[in-house]
């Protein structure tokens, strides 16, 4: 039977904790900085036809920041949907399958959000 203090060094910290702390704040003020832009943007082109919002989303720079604003976002969304499944969900099984789930729709919706900034920039 292992003593009280053998029985707790298991329960001590992984040691990961710290880089996702970090990555969520970094991902916080990147989404800080593109989604005041996107909102500048946005009153800027309001009620400007289709041909001139696509237009402007057809400069690199404003392609880049829509491609910036979605990475960042789905990142930061990722990231906290993982904390609170780490925190709250006890079943080791429900937990590792809510974490790939979310890992992998988050990479999807990313990836399609990505194509479909693509397709209007470029115009195909």
């Amino acid at each position: 039977m292992p003593s009280p203090r053998a029985a707790m060094r298991s329960l001590g910290s992984a040691r990961h904790g710290s880089g996702h702390w970090i990555l969520q704040r970094l991902t916080a003020v990147a989404s800080v900085f593109t989604v005041l832009w996107f909102v500048a943007a946005m009153v800027s082109l309001s009620g400007a036809p289709y041909a001139e919002i696509r237009a402007w989303l057809g400069s690199n720079f404003n392609a880049t920041m829509m491609i910036l604003l979605v990475v960042s976002a789905y990142w930061h969304g990722a990231l906290g949907l993982q904390t609170i499944i780490e925190d709250y969900v006890h079943s080791p099984a429900l937990k590792v399958g809510s974490l790939v789930a979310v890992k992998l729709l988050a990479f999807a919706l990313a990836t399609s959000s990505i194509v479909a900034i693509l397709q209007v920039a470029i115009g195909s």
